[in-house]
Protein backbone atom coordinates (compact mmCIF):
# COMPACT_ATOMS: atom_id res chain seq x y z
CA UNK A 1 0.00 0.00 0.00
CA UNK A 2 0.69 3.80 -0.58
CA UNK A 3 1.82 5.66 2.26
CA UNK A 4 2.10 9.26 2.82
CA UNK A 5 3.86 11.88 5.09
CA UNK A 6 1.56 15.11 4.96
CA UNK A 7 -0.08 16.45 2.55
CA UNK A 8 1.24 20.03 1.34
CA UNK A 9 -1.23 22.83 1.69
CA UNK A 10 -3.19 24.07 -1.14
CA UNK A 11 -2.41 27.73 -1.96
CA UNK A 12 -5.41 29.04 -0.29
CA UNK A 13 -4.66 28.28 3.06
CA UNK A 14 -2.20 29.69 5.14
CA UNK A 15 0.51 27.19 7.06
CA UNK A 16 0.25 28.71 10.70
CA UNK A 17 3.93 28.00 11.56
CA UNK A 18 5.16 29.14 8.74
CA UNK A 19 6.69 33.03 8.88
CA UNK A 20 3.37 34.70 7.06
CA UNK A 21 1.64 32.36 10.06
CA UNK A 22 3.19 33.52 12.47
CA UNK A 23 2.72 37.18 11.44
CA UNK A 24 -1.15 36.77 11.05
CA UNK A 25 -0.85 35.28 14.82
CA UNK A 26 1.09 38.16 16.09
CA UNK A 27 -1.76 40.75 14.24
CA UNK A 28 -4.28 38.74 15.58
CA UNK A 29 -2.95 38.38 19.05
CA UNK A 30 -2.48 42.13 19.67
CA UNK A 31 -6.24 43.21 18.25
CA UNK A 32 -7.37 40.20 20.72
CA UNK A 33 -8.89 37.68 18.37
CA UNK A 34 -6.65 34.41 19.44
CA UNK A 35 -8.15 34.24 22.94
CA UNK A 36 -9.71 31.04 22.47
CA UNK A 37 -6.53 29.33 21.46
CA UNK A 38 -4.71 28.97 24.30
CA UNK A 39 -6.79 26.68 25.84
CA UNK A 40 -7.14 25.00 23.01
CA UNK A 41 -3.52 24.20 22.16
CA UNK A 42 -2.93 22.90 25.80
CA UNK A 43 -5.45 20.58 24.12
CA UNK A 44 -4.68 20.10 20.60
CA UNK A 45 -4.86 15.95 19.82
CA UNK A 46 -4.25 14.14 16.77
CA UNK A 47 -6.70 11.39 15.80
CA UNK A 48 -6.28 8.10 16.61
CA UNK A 49 -8.11 6.97 13.74
CA UNK A 50 -8.76 7.72 10.00
CA UNK A 51 -12.27 8.05 10.59
CA UNK A 52 -12.45 9.63 14.36
CA UNK A 53 -11.74 13.38 13.40
CA UNK A 54 -15.53 14.31 14.67
CA UNK A 55 -14.22 12.95 18.24
CA UNK A 56 -10.90 13.89 18.48
CA UNK A 57 -12.33 17.29 17.46
CA UNK A 58 -14.65 16.77 20.34
CA UNK A 59 -11.70 15.40 22.56
CA UNK A 60 -10.10 18.63 22.32
CA UNK A 61 -13.53 21.08 22.66
CA UNK A 62 -14.32 19.12 26.24
CA UNK A 63 -10.64 19.39 27.36
CA UNK A 64 -10.58 22.77 26.22
CA UNK A 65 -13.69 23.77 28.48
CA UNK A 66 -12.51 21.43 31.24
CA UNK A 67 -15.58 19.51 31.46
CA UNK A 68 -15.20 16.72 34.11
CA UNK A 69 -16.24 13.49 32.40
CA UNK A 70 -17.42 11.82 35.88
CA UNK A 71 -15.08 8.55 34.25
CA UNK A 72 -12.14 7.42 33.96
CA UNK A 73 -10.13 7.44 31.30
CA UNK A 74 -6.96 5.59 32.10
CA UNK A 75 -5.27 5.00 35.44
CA UNK A 76 -7.17 7.04 38.13
CA UNK A 77 -7.20 10.17 35.69
CA UNK A 78 -11.01 11.30 34.38
CA UNK A 79 -10.01 12.56 31.24
CA UNK A 80 -11.25 12.82 28.04
CA UNK A 81 -10.05 10.64 25.18
CA UNK A 82 -12.18 9.55 21.98
CA UNK A 83 -13.05 6.06 23.82
CA UNK A 84 -14.70 7.51 26.02
CA UNK A 85 -17.04 9.38 23.58
CA UNK A 86 -19.42 5.82 23.20
CA UNK A 87 -22.93 7.19 22.99
CA UNK A 88 -25.36 8.26 20.22
CA UNK A 89 -22.93 6.40 17.85
CA UNK A 90 -21.38 2.77 18.46
CA UNK A 91 -17.03 3.30 18.44
CA UNK A 92 -16.85 0.44 16.05
CA UNK A 93 -19.50 2.20 13.31
CA UNK A 94 -17.56 5.46 13.96
CA UNK A 95 -14.65 3.73 13.37
CA UNK A 96 -15.70 3.15 9.86
CA UNK A 97 -18.28 5.63 8.58
CA UNK A 98 -17.43 8.79 11.32
CA UNK A 99 -20.29 10.90 12.83
CA UNK A 100 -22.60 13.52 11.48
CA UNK A 101 -22.87 16.77 12.26
CA UNK A 102 -26.03 15.62 14.70
CA UNK A 103 -23.85 12.83 16.14
CA UNK A 104 -21.37 15.28 17.55
CA UNK A 105 -23.81 17.63 19.04
CA UNK A 106 -25.31 14.56 19.95
CA UNK A 107 -22.23 13.42 21.77
CA UNK A 108 -21.13 17.02 22.98
CA UNK A 109 -24.44 17.04 25.03
CA UNK A 110 -24.28 13.96 26.57
CA UNK A 111 -21.19 14.89 27.73
CA UNK A 112 -21.49 17.69 30.00
CA UNK A 113 -21.23 20.88 27.06
CA UNK A 114 -24.02 23.05 26.29
CA UNK A 115 -24.32 22.85 22.42
CA UNK A 116 -25.60 25.55 19.50
CA UNK A 117 -25.63 24.12 16.28
CA UNK A 118 -26.56 25.74 13.10
CA UNK A 119 -26.28 24.19 9.61
CA UNK A 120 -25.09 27.07 6.91
CA UNK A 121 -27.78 26.70 4.69
CA UNK A 122 -29.62 27.65 8.05
CA UNK A 123 -26.98 30.86 8.16
CA UNK A 124 -24.81 32.86 6.39
CA UNK A 125 -21.40 34.04 5.68
CA UNK A 126 -22.23 36.57 8.27
CA UNK A 127 -23.81 34.89 11.15
CA UNK A 128 -20.69 32.80 10.95
CA UNK A 129 -18.18 35.11 10.67
CA UNK A 130 -19.91 36.43 13.49
CA UNK A 131 -19.39 33.44 15.58
CA UNK A 132 -15.65 32.91 14.58
CA UNK A 133 -15.36 36.47 15.89
CA UNK A 134 -16.97 35.61 19.05
CA UNK A 135 -15.28 32.25 19.98
CA UNK A 136 -11.77 33.71 18.74
CA UNK A 137 -12.15 36.80 21.50
CA UNK A 138 -13.50 34.64 24.31
CA UNK A 139 -10.75 33.75 26.99
CA UNK A 140 -12.54 30.64 27.97
CA UNK A 141 -15.42 28.80 27.91
CA UNK A 142 -16.42 28.87 24.39
CA UNK A 143 -15.03 26.44 21.12
CA UNK A 144 -16.44 26.77 17.87
CA UNK A 145 -16.23 23.44 15.44
CA UNK A 146 -17.12 22.87 12.45
CA UNK A 147 -18.35 20.37 9.76
CA UNK A 148 -16.93 21.22 6.23
CA UNK A 149 -15.87 19.11 3.20
CA UNK A 150 -12.57 19.19 2.74
CA UNK A 151 -12.96 19.24 -1.37
CA UNK A 152 -13.87 22.90 -1.43
CA UNK A 153 -10.81 24.01 0.60
CA UNK A 154 -8.44 21.62 -2.40
CA UNK A 155 -7.78 19.58 0.06
CA UNK A 156 -7.65 15.67 -0.18
CA UNK A 157 -10.36 13.57 1.35
CA UNK A 158 -14.42 15.12 2.26
CA UNK A 159 -15.99 15.37 5.23
CA UNK A 160 -14.22 16.58 8.32
CA UNK A 161 -14.14 18.35 11.85
CA UNK A 162 -12.19 20.80 13.04
CA UNK A 163 -12.11 23.44 15.89
CA UNK A 164 -11.20 26.88 15.06
CA UNK A 165 -8.98 29.06 17.54
CA UNK A 166 -8.66 32.59 16.60
CA UNK A 167 -9.53 35.28 13.43
CA UNK A 168 -7.65 37.84 11.92
CA UNK A 169 -10.27 40.61 11.73
CA UNK A 170 -7.95 42.44 8.45
CA UNK A 171 -7.80 39.78 6.55
CA UNK A 172 -10.71 37.45 7.59
CA UNK A 173 -9.18 34.49 7.82
CA UNK A 174 -9.52 31.97 10.78
CA UNK A 175 -7.17 29.32 12.31
CA UNK A 176 -8.23 25.80 11.23
CA UNK A 177 -6.89 23.24 14.16
CA UNK A 178 -7.19 20.22 12.15
CA UNK A 179 -7.21 17.47 14.05
CA UNK A 180 -5.42 15.03 11.21
CA UNK A 181 -2.15 16.33 11.71
CA UNK A 182 -0.60 13.32 10.54
CA UNK A 183 -2.27 14.84 6.89
CA UNK A 184 -2.34 18.88 7.10
CA UNK A 185 -0.88 20.97 9.75
CA UNK A 186 -2.72 23.94 11.31
CA UNK A 187 -3.59 26.39 8.96
CA UNK A 188 -5.73 29.73 8.45
CA UNK A 189 -8.23 29.79 5.87
CA UNK A 190 -10.31 32.49 4.51
CA UNK A 191 -13.79 32.51 6.76
CA UNK A 192 -15.84 32.78 2.94
CA UNK A 193 -14.15 29.79 2.02
CA UNK A 194 -14.83 27.91 5.09
CA UNK A 195 -18.41 28.98 4.89
CA UNK A 196 -18.76 27.48 1.33
CA UNK A 197 -16.80 24.17 2.44
CA UNK A 198 -20.04 23.40 4.96
CA UNK A 199 -22.81 24.34 2.28
CA UNK A 200 -22.12 20.83 0.43
CA UNK A 201 -24.87 18.53 1.19
CA UNK A 202 -23.57 15.15 3.05
CA UNK A 203 -24.78 12.61 1.43
CA UNK A 204 -24.72 10.36 4.83
CA UNK A 205 -27.46 12.95 6.05
CA UNK A 206 -28.98 14.95 2.87
CA UNK A 207 -28.82 17.91 5.08
CA UNK A 208 -25.34 20.30 5.06
CA UNK A 209 -22.88 20.59 7.21
CA UNK A 210 -22.25 23.67 9.37
CA UNK A 211 -20.64 24.88 12.39
CA UNK A 212 -21.48 24.48 16.50
CA UNK A 213 -20.76 26.57 19.59
CA UNK A 214 -19.46 24.32 22.56
CA UNK A 215 -19.52 25.98 25.66
CA UNK A 216 -18.93 24.14 29.51
CA UNK A 217 -22.69 22.99 30.40
CA UNK A 218 -24.09 24.26 34.22
CA UNK A 219 -24.93 19.90 34.97
CA UNK A 220 -22.06 17.54 34.53
CA UNK A 221 -22.82 14.81 32.45
CA UNK A 222 -26.01 12.90 31.99
CA UNK A 223 -26.90 10.09 34.42
CA UNK A 224 -28.00 7.86 31.73
CA UNK A 225 -27.60 7.90 28.01
CA UNK A 226 -28.50 6.91 24.85
CA UNK A 227 -26.70 4.08 22.92
CA UNK A 228 -28.41 2.78 19.89
CA UNK A 229 -26.51 -0.30 19.46
CA UNK A 230 -27.55 -1.87 16.14
CA UNK A 231 -30.41 -0.17 15.55
CA UNK A 232 -30.33 3.07 13.32
CA UNK A 233 -31.51 6.43 14.51
CA UNK A 234 -34.13 6.64 11.39
CA UNK A 235 -35.38 2.70 12.72
CA UNK A 236 -35.69 4.16 16.36
CA UNK A 237 -37.66 7.15 15.32
CA UNK A 238 -39.83 5.01 12.92
CA UNK A 239 -40.72 3.08 15.95
CA UNK A 240 -41.45 5.55 18.20
CA UNK A 241 -43.67 7.72 15.47
CA UNK A 242 -45.34 4.61 14.97
CA UNK A 243 -46.10 3.60 18.44
CA UNK A 244 -50.20 3.74 19.74
CA UNK A 245 -50.64 1.96 22.63
CA UNK A 246 -54.11 1.26 23.55
CA UNK A 247 -54.98 0.09 27.34
CA UNK A 248 -56.87 0.97 30.18
CA UNK A 249 -54.80 1.39 32.54
CA UNK A 250 -50.89 2.02 32.99
CA UNK A 251 -49.27 -0.78 33.84
CA UNK A 252 -51.35 -2.21 30.69
CA UNK A 253 -50.01 0.23 28.88
CA UNK A 254 -46.37 -0.42 29.87
CA UNK A 255 -46.77 -3.77 28.76
CA UNK A 256 -48.04 -3.35 25.48
CA UNK A 257 -44.94 -0.43 25.19
CA UNK A 258 -42.07 -2.58 26.63
CA UNK A 259 -43.69 -5.74 24.08
CA UNK A 260 -43.87 -3.53 21.08
CA UNK A 261 -40.30 -2.41 20.68
CA UNK A 262 -37.92 -4.56 19.28
CA UNK A 263 -34.96 -5.85 21.02
CA UNK A 264 -32.47 -3.63 19.32
CA UNK A 265 -34.22 -0.66 21.00
CA UNK A 266 -35.71 -1.96 24.09
CA UNK A 267 -31.86 -1.46 25.30
CA UNK A 268 -31.70 2.51 24.01
CA UNK A 269 -31.25 3.71 27.65
CA UNK A 270 -28.36 3.05 29.43
CA UNK A 271 -26.77 4.20 32.62
CA UNK A 272 -23.76 6.33 32.28
CA UNK A 273 -20.39 5.11 34.31
CA UNK A 274 -19.68 7.58 37.08
CA UNK A 275 -16.02 8.16 38.77
CA UNK A 276 -16.12 11.49 39.78
CA UNK A 277 -17.60 12.20 43.30
CA UNK A 278 -19.68 15.32 42.00
CA UNK A 279 -21.05 13.20 38.94
CA UNK A 280 -21.58 10.11 41.35
CA UNK A 281 -24.01 12.49 43.35
CA UNK A 282 -25.93 14.06 40.38
CA UNK A 283 -26.77 9.91 39.14
CA UNK A 284 -27.20 8.89 43.07
CA UNK A 285 -30.14 12.00 42.79
CA UNK A 286 -31.68 11.28 39.70
CA UNK A 287 -32.05 7.34 40.80
CA UNK A 288 -33.62 8.00 43.78
CA UNK A 289 -36.12 10.76 42.57
CA UNK A 290 -36.84 7.76 39.29
CA UNK A 291 -37.67 5.32 41.98
CA UNK A 292 -39.71 7.30 44.07
CA UNK A 293 -41.88 8.41 40.57
CA UNK A 294 -45.33 6.58 39.93
CA UNK A 295 -44.03 5.86 36.89
CA UNK A 296 -41.19 3.69 38.56
CA UNK A 297 -43.25 2.24 40.75
CA UNK A 298 -45.94 0.84 38.03
CA UNK A 299 -42.73 -0.17 35.30
CA UNK A 300 -41.57 -2.09 39.45
CA UNK A 301 -45.20 -4.02 39.43
CA UNK A 302 -44.69 -5.14 35.54
CA UNK A 303 -41.39 -6.32 35.31
CA UNK A 304 -40.99 -7.70 38.80
CA UNK A 305 -38.00 -5.54 39.66
CA UNK A 306 -36.44 -2.17 39.75
CA UNK A 307 -35.48 -0.94 36.27
CA UNK A 308 -34.43 2.23 35.97
CA UNK A 309 -33.46 2.53 32.25
CA UNK A 310 -36.79 1.06 31.62
CA UNK A 311 -38.11 3.93 33.68
CA UNK A 312 -36.57 6.36 31.65
CA UNK A 313 -37.12 4.73 28.34
CA UNK A 314 -41.15 5.21 29.15
CA UNK A 315 -40.20 8.66 29.97
CA UNK A 316 -38.91 9.37 26.60
CA UNK A 317 -41.73 7.30 24.39
CA UNK A 318 -43.88 10.69 22.79
CA UNK A 319 -47.15 12.01 24.21
CA UNK A 320 -49.09 10.77 20.98
CA UNK A 321 -47.85 7.27 21.93
CA UNK A 322 -49.82 6.76 25.27
CA UNK A 323 -52.41 9.24 24.10
CA UNK A 324 -55.34 7.17 24.61
CA UNK A 325 -54.51 5.79 28.60
CA UNK A 326 -55.76 7.48 31.11
CA UNK A 327 -53.56 9.15 33.29
CA UNK A 328 -50.10 8.18 31.24
CA UNK A 329 -48.79 11.10 29.87
CA UNK A 330 -49.53 12.88 33.22
CA UNK A 331 -47.33 10.37 34.84
CA UNK A 332 -44.43 11.49 32.17
CA UNK A 333 -45.14 15.38 32.81
CA UNK A 334 -41.58 16.79 33.68
CA UNK A 335 -43.60 19.69 35.57
CA UNK A 336 -44.31 16.89 38.01
CA UNK A 337 -40.77 15.74 38.88
CA UNK A 338 -37.88 17.34 40.65
CA UNK A 339 -35.05 18.77 39.70
CA UNK A 340 -32.25 17.31 38.94
CA UNK A 341 -34.55 14.41 37.39
CA UNK A 342 -37.11 16.72 35.33
CA UNK A 343 -33.46 18.29 33.82
CA UNK A 344 -32.25 14.61 32.77
CA UNK A 345 -35.75 13.92 31.40
CA UNK A 346 -35.89 16.93 29.20
CA UNK A 347 -32.17 16.44 27.94
CA UNK A 348 -32.79 13.05 27.10
CA UNK A 349 -36.19 13.73 25.27
CA UNK A 350 -34.04 16.75 22.99
CA UNK A 351 -31.07 14.59 22.50
CA UNK A 352 -33.61 11.89 20.92
CA UNK A 353 -35.74 14.63 19.08
CA UNK A 354 -32.32 15.75 17.68
CA UNK A 355 -31.09 12.06 16.35
CA UNK A 356 -34.18 10.80 15.10
CA UNK A 357 -35.74 14.09 13.44
CA UNK A 358 -32.81 15.85 12.40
Amino acid sequence: MTSFYRRPLPDALVPFAGAEGRAIFREALADGTMEGFFAQAEQFHTQQEPAFCGLATLVVALNALAIDPGRLWKGPWRWYGEELLDCCAPLDKVKNEGITFDQFACLARCNGATVAPTRASHGTVDTFRAAVAAAAAASEGEVLAIAYTRKVLGQTGDGHFSTLAGYHRGRDLALVLDVARFKYPPHWAPVPLLFEAMLPVDPTTNLSRGFITLRRGKHPPLAYRLAPGSASWQDIGAVFADLAIEAASVDDALRAFFAALPETIAHLVEEHDAESPEHRDVVCAVTEALRRTELAAAVRRVRGRDDDPAVVLAFLAPDRAFASVPGMNELRATQRLPEPLAAEINRLREQLGVMTCG
